[in-house]
């Protein structure tokens, strides 16, 4: 009867383990529809989650920190997920996710949130991609390169832009409609 019992457990084990191997494998080969950069900006969402897990294990953190940065990251594969499967393109903005009361962190004076619409710059700073509900509702932004930001000033001043810059075409919003959402390849700028 005991020889049954550790047999049973042995084979759950096996099982679970193989199980567990088998998950990775497909978590690995749903990767494989991206490209390298979109992959390692999946890769480091994923070593983000490992520390924050680790920081949690050792108690260097509390629960609740735990669980929005959790959800955060999640929020953050969600949207680059979507933005790299809608483009079909190898590239990601760079992306910030910020829970309601955390949209200090990024605005000097932020805006109200049921002001936000998705595509508006915000600060010469932000584009609003969206909301990820993960969790908390959170707001995702993609950062204007540093570019686009120059000549949304040069804009604002009334001037055009720089002649030794070319301009940047405007990143579309990412959408729950099918909609792409790209931005070109600058040419010619180092």
């Amino acid at each position: 009867m005991r020889s049954k019992t550790w047999l049973y457990i042995f084979v759950l084990v096996f099982a679970a383990g193989g199980v567990g191997a088998q998950a990775q494998r497909q978590q690995e080969e749903d990767l494989s529809e991206f490209g390298p950069i979109v992959r390692a900006y999946l890769g480091y969402l994923k070593n983000e989650q490992e520390v924050v897990d680790a920081r949690e294990s050792r108690h260097e953190i509390n629960r609740a920190y735990y669980i929005r940065n959790s959800n955060r990251i999640r929020a953050l594969r969600q949207m680059a997920i979507r933005i790299a499967r809608e483009t079909r393109n190898d590239y990601l903005p760079e992306l910030e996710a910020a829970a309601n009361d955390e949209l200090v962190n990024l605005f000097e004076r932020p805006p109200r949130p049921a002001s936000l619409r998705v595509g508006e710059i915000y600060s010469n700073t932000f584009r609003f991609l969206g909301t990820v509900r993960s969790g908390s509702l959170f707001y995702i932004f993609a950062r204007l390169d540093p570019y686009e930001q120059a000549e949304l000033i040069e804009k604002e001043k009334g001037k055009g832009p720089a002649e030794e810059v070319q301009p940047a075409a405007a990143l579309p919003p990412a959408s729950t409609s099918g909609e792409a959402t790209s931005r070109p390849r600058r040419v010619g700028t180092p």
